[in-house]
C-alpha cells in the first residue's frame, strides 16, 4: 500500500504525518500503522467470523427443530403436545426480551463451566448461541406457518407419515423463507459479536473498545464500522442469492 501511493504522487513525509495524526500522536511511520491496523483488526475479523459462526450453525439446528416441532403441535387436538407447545412458547418469549447485553453477563457463570472462562471468544460463542435460538426458533416457526395447512393435509391424504411430510414437503417447500430467515439470523449475531466486545467477549465490538473508545482513536472506530458493514451486506447478498435460486415460485 505504502509504495502505491507513493506512485499516487503522496510523499512519504506526508503519509508518515498522515499515521502519526490518525495514531494520535504516537510516534509511528506510516508502515508501521499500516501493519499495526492489520494486526488488530484482521484478529478481530477472524475473532468476529469464528463466533458467528459456531453460533449461527448451531442456533440454526436447535432453532429449526424447536421452530418445527411449535408448527407441528400449533394445532394438536392433543392436550399433552398444546401443553409443551405453550410452555416451550413462553420460555422461547422470556429468552427473546431479555437484552443481550444483560444476557451475556447473566451467561457469564454457566460459559465458564461449559468453557472454563467467563470472557473470550469461547465464551461468547455461548451466549450467542443461547440468545440466538430463541430468535431462530420463532421465525423457522413463521416460515413454516407460511406453507399453510393445505399442503399438509394434502400429504397426510395421500399417506404420507410424519417424517415423509417434514423431509418432502415441509422443509423442501420451505427452503426459500429458511434460507432467509438464516440470513437474518447471522446478521442479527453480527451485531450482538459487536456488542459482546463491551464486556470483553473479543472480535471487532472489542477492538472497537478497547483501541477505539478508550483510546479515542476515532480511526479504528471507522475502520470496525466499515468491515462489519461488508460482512453484513455480503451476507445479505449471499442470503438473496441463495433464496431466489431456491424458489420455485
Amino acid at each position: 500500500m505504502y509504495d502505491i501511493l507513493i506512485r499516487l504522487g503522496f510523499s512519504s513525509e506526508t503519509l508518515n504525518e498522515l499515521a502519526h495524526n490518525l495514531s494520535r500522536g504516537t510516534n509511528r511511520n506510516f508502515e508501521t500503522y499500516v501493519s499495526h491496523m492489520w494486526r488488530i483488526l484482521s484478529r478481530g475479523t477472524i475473532d468476529t467470523l469464528v463466533m458467528v459462526g459456531f453460533a449461527s450453525l448451531i442456533a440454526i439446528v436447535i432453532g429449526t427443530v424447536i421452530g418445527l416441532f411449535l408448527y407441528l403441535t400449533s394445532s394438536s387436538g392433543n392436550p399433552l403436545l398444546s401443553a409443551i407447545n405453550h410452555i416451550v412458547g413462553t420460555i422461547i418469549n422470556i429468552g427473546r426480551s431479555i437484552p443481550f447485553v444483560i444476557l451475556i453477563i447473566l451467561l457469564m457463570p454457566l460459559a465458564r463451566l461449559i468453557v472454563d472462562i467467563a470472557i473470550g471468544r469461547e465464551a461468547a460463542i455461548v451466549s450467542l448461541t443461547i440468545a440466538a435460538v430463541p430468535f431462530m426458533s420463532r421465525v423457522m416457526e413463521s416460515v413454516f406457518h407460511e406453507l399453510g395447512k393445505g399442503i399438509i393435509e394434502a400429504a397426510t391424504s395421500a399417506g404420507a407419515t410424519t417424517p415423509q411430510i417434514i423431509w418432502r414437503v415441509i422443509l423442501p417447500e420451505s427452503a426459500p423463507g429458511m434460507v432467509a430467515g438464516f440470513t437474518l439470523l447471522i446478521i442479527n449475531l453480527i451485531t450482538f459479536s459487536a456488542m459482546a466486545g463491551v464486556v470483553g467477549g473479543g472480535g471487532l465490538g472489542q477492538v472497537a473498545i478497547v483501541y477505539g473508545m478508550h483510546r479515542h482513536r476515532t480511526d479504528v472506530l471507522v475502520y470496525t464500522i466499515i468491515i462489519l458493514v461488508i460482512i453484513v451486506q455480503l451476507v445479505q447478498a449471499i442470503g438473496q442469492f441463495v433464496s431466489r435460486k431456491l424458489d420455485k415460485r
